[in-house]
Protein backbone atom coordinates (compact mmCIF):
# COMPACT_ATOMS: atom_id res chain seq x y z
CA UNK A 1 0.00 0.00 0.00
CA UNK A 2 1.98 3.66 -0.83
CA UNK A 3 2.05 6.14 1.70
CA UNK A 4 -0.65 9.06 1.59
CA UNK A 5 1.31 11.67 -0.28
CA UNK A 6 -1.53 13.82 -0.46
CA UNK A 7 -1.57 15.19 2.95
CA UNK A 8 -4.16 18.20 3.31
CA UNK A 9 -3.13 19.86 6.38
CA UNK A 10 -2.30 23.05 6.74
CA UNK A 11 -1.37 25.33 9.79
CA UNK A 12 -2.39 28.57 11.22
CA UNK A 13 0.04 30.93 9.09
CA UNK A 14 1.01 32.20 12.89
CA UNK A 15 2.24 28.60 14.05
CA UNK A 16 5.16 28.94 11.44
CA UNK A 17 7.45 25.73 12.11
CA UNK A 18 7.11 22.47 14.56
CA UNK A 19 7.99 24.44 17.78
CA UNK A 20 5.21 26.83 17.75
CA UNK A 21 3.09 23.63 16.45
CA UNK A 22 3.57 21.72 19.50
CA UNK A 23 3.74 24.54 21.79
CA UNK A 24 1.05 26.76 21.21
CA UNK A 25 -1.98 23.56 21.25
CA UNK A 26 -0.10 22.48 24.51
CA UNK A 27 -1.04 25.48 26.37
CA UNK A 28 -3.58 27.28 25.37
CA UNK A 29 -6.06 25.07 23.54
CA UNK A 30 -9.11 24.86 25.65
CA UNK A 31 -10.56 20.97 27.18
CA UNK A 32 -13.69 19.80 26.12
CA UNK A 33 -16.59 19.89 28.57
CA UNK A 34 -17.36 16.68 28.51
CA UNK A 35 -19.44 14.22 31.01
CA UNK A 36 -17.35 11.05 31.56
CA UNK A 37 -18.10 8.76 33.73
CA UNK A 38 -15.29 6.82 35.90
CA UNK A 39 -14.55 3.72 36.28
CA UNK A 40 -12.08 1.53 37.92
CA UNK A 41 -10.64 -1.82 37.28
CA UNK A 42 -8.73 -4.30 38.62
CA UNK A 43 -5.69 -5.86 36.62
CA UNK A 44 -4.54 -9.52 37.01
CA UNK A 45 -1.69 -8.41 38.70
CA UNK A 46 -3.12 -6.64 41.62
CA UNK A 47 -2.89 -3.01 40.42
CA UNK A 48 -5.64 -0.80 38.90
CA UNK A 49 -6.56 1.43 35.85
CA UNK A 50 -8.94 4.45 36.11
CA UNK A 51 -10.66 4.49 32.74
CA UNK A 52 -12.94 7.55 31.59
CA UNK A 53 -16.33 6.56 29.36
CA UNK A 54 -18.77 8.46 27.16
CA UNK A 55 -21.42 6.09 26.72
CA UNK A 56 -24.32 6.62 24.28
CA UNK A 57 -25.66 2.76 23.97
CA UNK A 58 -23.49 2.52 20.95
CA UNK A 59 -22.67 -0.76 19.20
CA UNK A 60 -19.13 0.40 18.44
CA UNK A 61 -16.10 1.83 20.63
CA UNK A 62 -13.17 4.33 20.13
CA UNK A 63 -10.59 3.36 22.96
CA UNK A 64 -7.98 6.59 23.41
CA UNK A 65 -4.33 6.05 24.44
CA UNK A 66 -2.14 9.21 25.95
CA UNK A 67 1.78 9.93 25.60
CA UNK A 68 4.00 10.34 28.35
CA UNK A 69 3.05 11.92 31.37
CA UNK A 70 0.05 11.99 29.71
CA UNK A 71 -3.88 11.39 30.73
CA UNK A 72 -7.21 10.63 29.95
CA UNK A 73 -8.30 14.51 30.12
CA UNK A 74 -5.78 16.45 28.60
CA UNK A 75 -7.62 18.47 25.42
CA UNK A 76 -5.70 16.18 22.89
CA UNK A 77 -7.62 12.98 24.42
CA UNK A 78 -10.81 14.87 25.14
CA UNK A 79 -10.99 16.53 21.59
CA UNK A 80 -10.22 13.54 20.01
CA UNK A 81 -13.44 11.79 22.12
CA UNK A 82 -15.80 14.51 21.74
CA UNK A 83 -15.31 13.69 17.73
CA UNK A 84 -16.50 10.37 17.97
CA UNK A 85 -19.19 10.59 20.34
CA UNK A 86 -20.50 13.46 18.35
CA UNK A 87 -20.55 10.78 15.22
CA UNK A 88 -22.10 8.32 17.42
CA UNK A 89 -19.51 6.33 18.85
CA UNK A 90 -19.14 5.25 22.87
CA UNK A 91 -15.69 6.12 24.05
CA UNK A 92 -12.92 5.44 26.30
CA UNK A 93 -9.84 7.32 27.47
CA UNK A 94 -7.99 5.26 29.91
CA UNK A 95 -5.01 6.35 31.75
CA UNK A 96 -1.82 4.39 32.41
CA UNK A 97 -0.70 3.07 36.19
CA UNK A 98 -0.54 6.62 37.72
CA UNK A 99 -1.48 8.94 35.68
CA UNK A 100 -4.92 9.19 37.14
CA UNK A 101 -4.11 11.49 39.49
CA UNK A 102 -3.66 8.10 42.13
CA UNK A 103 -0.89 6.34 43.16
CA UNK A 104 -1.08 2.85 41.69
CA UNK A 105 0.18 0.05 44.05
CA UNK A 106 3.06 -1.64 42.38
CA UNK A 107 6.81 -0.23 42.82
CA UNK A 108 6.25 0.23 38.84
CA UNK A 109 4.09 2.30 36.61
CA UNK A 110 4.08 2.61 32.77
CA UNK A 111 6.28 2.52 29.63
CA UNK A 112 5.94 2.34 25.66
CA UNK A 113 5.50 -0.98 25.25
CA UNK A 114 3.53 -1.83 28.60
CA UNK A 115 1.00 -4.12 25.81
CA UNK A 116 -0.56 -5.79 28.51
CA UNK A 117 -2.44 -2.93 30.54
CA UNK A 118 -3.93 -2.19 26.89
CA UNK A 119 -5.20 -5.94 26.56
CA UNK A 120 -6.86 -5.22 30.17
CA UNK A 121 -8.75 -2.41 29.20
CA UNK A 122 -9.84 -3.93 25.93
CA UNK A 123 -11.05 -7.45 27.42
CA UNK A 124 -12.66 -5.10 30.01
CA UNK A 125 -15.04 -3.85 27.18
CA UNK A 126 -14.99 -6.47 24.50
CA UNK A 127 -17.65 -7.82 25.49
CA UNK A 128 -20.02 -4.86 25.46
CA UNK A 129 -19.05 -3.97 21.36
CA UNK A 130 -19.83 -5.56 17.94
CA UNK A 131 -16.90 -3.31 17.23
CA UNK A 132 -13.75 -1.69 18.26
CA UNK A 133 -11.36 1.03 17.11
CA UNK A 134 -8.38 2.43 18.90
CA UNK A 135 -6.44 5.81 18.77
CA UNK A 136 -2.96 6.51 20.03
CA UNK A 137 -0.79 9.61 21.02
CA UNK A 138 2.95 9.43 20.87
CA UNK A 139 3.85 7.20 23.34
CA UNK A 140 0.24 5.70 23.03
CA UNK A 141 0.72 5.46 19.76
CA UNK A 142 3.86 3.29 20.06
CA UNK A 143 1.27 1.13 22.55
CA UNK A 144 -1.28 0.58 20.03
CA UNK A 145 0.47 -0.28 17.11
CA UNK A 146 2.95 -2.61 19.04
CA UNK A 147 0.16 -4.01 20.74
CA UNK A 148 -1.68 -4.61 17.80
CA UNK A 149 1.60 -7.15 16.32
CA UNK A 150 1.87 -8.97 19.21
CA UNK A 151 -0.12 -12.59 18.37
CA UNK A 152 -1.03 -13.44 22.35
CA UNK A 153 -3.95 -11.15 23.10
CA UNK A 154 -7.17 -13.30 22.62
CA UNK A 155 -9.30 -9.71 23.66
CA UNK A 156 -7.86 -8.42 20.04
CA UNK A 157 -10.14 -10.01 17.59
CA UNK A 158 -13.16 -7.28 17.70
CA UNK A 159 -10.40 -4.52 17.26
CA UNK A 160 -11.41 -3.06 13.33
CA UNK A 161 -8.79 -0.34 13.08
CA UNK A 162 -6.57 2.02 14.36
CA UNK A 163 -5.01 5.50 13.76
CA UNK A 164 -1.28 6.20 15.85
CA UNK A 165 -0.71 10.13 15.87
CA UNK A 166 2.92 11.71 16.83
CA UNK A 167 4.35 7.97 17.24
CA UNK A 168 7.98 7.71 18.07
CA UNK A 169 8.37 4.48 15.86
CA UNK A 170 11.83 3.96 16.91
CA UNK A 171 12.39 5.35 20.86
CA UNK A 172 15.63 5.28 20.83
CA UNK A 173 16.16 7.66 18.06
CA UNK A 174 13.37 9.47 19.26
CA UNK A 175 14.57 10.14 22.88
CA UNK A 176 18.36 11.35 21.57
CA UNK A 177 15.95 13.53 19.32
CA UNK A 178 14.14 14.97 22.70
CA UNK A 179 17.38 15.07 24.58
CA UNK A 180 19.08 17.43 22.20
CA UNK A 181 19.99 20.84 23.22
CA UNK A 182 17.39 22.61 20.98
CA UNK A 183 14.35 20.34 22.57
CA UNK A 184 15.46 20.53 26.10
CA UNK A 185 12.52 22.45 27.30
CA UNK A 186 10.52 19.20 26.18
CA UNK A 187 12.85 16.85 28.24
CA UNK A 188 12.89 19.26 30.95
CA UNK A 189 8.98 19.47 31.35
CA UNK A 190 8.91 15.52 31.20
CA UNK A 191 11.47 15.14 33.81
CA UNK A 192 10.28 17.63 35.83
CA UNK A 193 6.61 15.12 36.35
CA UNK A 194 8.88 11.65 36.42
CA UNK A 195 10.77 12.86 39.02
CA UNK A 196 8.55 13.74 40.91
CA UNK A 197 6.83 10.20 40.46
CA UNK A 198 9.74 8.44 41.32
CA UNK A 199 10.46 10.37 44.44
CA UNK A 200 7.14 9.32 45.65
CA UNK A 201 7.67 5.41 44.96
CA UNK A 202 11.43 5.78 46.37
CA UNK A 203 9.09 6.75 49.59
CA UNK A 204 6.65 3.97 49.11
CA UNK A 205 8.90 1.17 48.60
CA UNK A 206 12.65 2.48 49.21
CA UNK A 207 13.82 -1.28 49.39
CA UNK A 208 13.10 -1.26 45.66
CA UNK A 209 13.74 2.13 44.76
CA UNK A 210 16.36 4.78 45.11
CA UNK A 211 16.12 8.21 44.20
CA UNK A 212 19.77 9.31 44.72
CA UNK A 213 20.16 9.08 40.91
CA UNK A 214 18.00 11.76 40.08
CA UNK A 215 20.37 14.35 41.13
CA UNK A 216 22.17 13.07 38.31
CA UNK A 217 19.64 12.55 35.47
CA UNK A 218 19.31 15.43 32.74
CA UNK A 219 18.12 13.29 30.25
CA UNK A 220 15.38 10.78 28.87
CA UNK A 221 17.69 8.44 28.38
CA UNK A 222 19.44 8.71 31.42
CA UNK A 223 15.96 8.18 33.52
CA UNK A 224 15.48 5.86 31.29
CA UNK A 225 18.51 4.35 31.69
CA UNK A 226 18.40 4.61 35.86
CA UNK A 227 14.68 4.00 36.02
CA UNK A 228 12.40 2.95 33.68
CA UNK A 229 14.28 -0.23 32.09
CA UNK A 230 15.07 -1.58 35.45
CA UNK A 231 11.80 -1.47 36.95
CA UNK A 232 9.95 -3.25 34.19
CA UNK A 233 12.65 -5.94 33.67
CA UNK A 234 14.90 -4.50 31.19
CA UNK A 235 18.77 -4.60 31.27
CA UNK A 236 19.20 -0.77 30.24
CA UNK A 237 17.49 1.99 28.05
CA UNK A 238 19.09 0.48 24.85
CA UNK A 239 17.49 -2.96 25.40
CA UNK A 240 14.57 -1.22 26.70
CA UNK A 241 14.02 0.81 23.38
CA UNK A 242 15.02 -2.26 20.71
CA UNK A 243 12.40 -4.61 22.56
CA UNK A 244 9.51 -1.76 22.74
CA UNK A 245 9.86 0.36 19.49
CA UNK A 246 6.65 -0.32 16.91
CA UNK A 247 8.79 0.46 13.95
CA UNK A 248 10.27 -3.02 14.64
CA UNK A 249 6.53 -4.86 14.92
CA UNK A 250 4.83 -2.88 12.13
CA UNK A 251 4.63 -5.61 9.56
CA UNK A 252 3.02 -7.85 11.70
CA UNK A 253 0.14 -6.01 11.84
CA UNK A 254 -3.20 -8.05 10.43
CA UNK A 255 -5.60 -5.01 10.71
CA UNK A 256 -5.70 -1.20 8.76
CA UNK A 257 -3.44 1.47 10.47
CA UNK A 258 -3.42 4.95 10.10
CA UNK A 259 0.33 6.46 10.81
CA UNK A 260 0.18 10.11 10.98
CA UNK A 261 3.77 11.84 11.13
CA UNK A 262 4.03 15.65 11.18
CA UNK A 263 7.50 15.70 9.19
CA UNK A 264 8.28 18.97 11.52
CA UNK A 265 7.73 16.84 14.77
CA UNK A 266 10.61 17.83 17.18
CA UNK A 267 9.87 14.88 19.41
CA UNK A 268 10.70 12.58 16.28
CA UNK A 269 14.09 10.63 14.39
CA UNK A 270 14.26 10.26 11.03
CA UNK A 271 13.95 6.82 11.17
CA UNK A 272 10.13 7.62 12.58
CA UNK A 273 8.69 7.93 8.97
CA UNK A 274 9.67 4.80 7.50
CA UNK A 275 8.23 5.25 3.77
CA UNK A 276 9.80 1.82 2.78
CA UNK A 277 7.27 -0.19 5.37
CA UNK A 278 4.41 1.66 4.06
CA UNK A 279 5.04 0.91 0.33
CA UNK A 280 5.03 -2.96 0.94
CA UNK A 281 2.45 -2.89 3.65
CA UNK A 282 -1.01 -4.15 2.96
CA UNK A 283 -2.44 -2.95 6.08
CA UNK A 284 -0.24 0.12 6.95
CA UNK A 285 -1.18 3.58 5.81
CA UNK A 286 1.83 6.07 6.53
CA UNK A 287 0.79 9.90 6.19
CA UNK A 288 3.72 12.41 6.92
CA UNK A 289 2.45 16.30 6.46
CA UNK A 290 5.18 18.65 6.64
CA UNK A 291 3.65 20.72 9.08
CA UNK A 292 2.01 19.95 12.45
CA UNK A 293 4.15 19.17 15.22
CA UNK A 294 3.74 16.88 18.10
CA UNK A 295 0.23 16.10 19.00
CA UNK A 296 -0.25 19.59 17.59
CA UNK A 297 -2.17 19.87 13.81
CA UNK A 298 -4.09 22.66 15.04
CA UNK A 299 -6.86 23.97 12.77
CA UNK A 300 -7.08 27.31 10.98
CA UNK A 301 -9.64 28.68 12.78
CA UNK A 302 -11.76 28.30 16.20
CA UNK A 303 -14.67 27.21 13.71
CA UNK A 304 -12.80 24.02 12.51
CA UNK A 305 -12.19 21.23 14.61
CA UNK A 306 -8.67 19.88 14.87
CA UNK A 307 -6.95 18.02 11.52
CA UNK A 308 -5.95 15.14 13.00
CA UNK A 309 -9.25 14.50 14.85
CA UNK A 310 -11.20 15.11 11.36
CA UNK A 311 -8.49 12.70 10.25
CA UNK A 312 -9.13 9.70 12.63
CA UNK A 313 -12.90 9.91 11.78
CA UNK A 314 -12.25 9.88 7.89
CA UNK A 315 -9.74 6.75 8.30
CA UNK A 316 -11.96 4.38 10.72
CA UNK A 317 -15.30 5.64 8.90
CA UNK A 318 -13.90 5.11 5.12
CA UNK A 319 -15.02 1.54 3.75
CA UNK A 320 -12.18 2.48 1.43
CA UNK A 321 -9.16 1.52 4.36
CA UNK A 322 -10.07 -2.26 4.68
Amino acid sequence: MPVLKNSNYNPHQLLYNGHMQTIIPALFREKHLLRFERERINTTDGDFLDLDWLKQESTNLIIISHGLEGNSQRPYMTGMAGIFFDSGYDVLNWNYRGCSGSPNHKPFFYHSGATYDLEEVVCHASGKYKSIYLVGFSLGGNLTLKYLAETNWPCQKNIKKAVAISVPLDLSASCDKIDHFRNKVYAYNFLLSLKKKVRKKALAFPEIISDFPLRSIYTLRAFDDAFTAPLHGFKNAADYYEKNASLYFLEAIKIPCLILNAMNDPFLGKTCYPREIGERSEKIYMEFPNQGGHVGFSPRSKAERYWSESRALEFIQNENYL
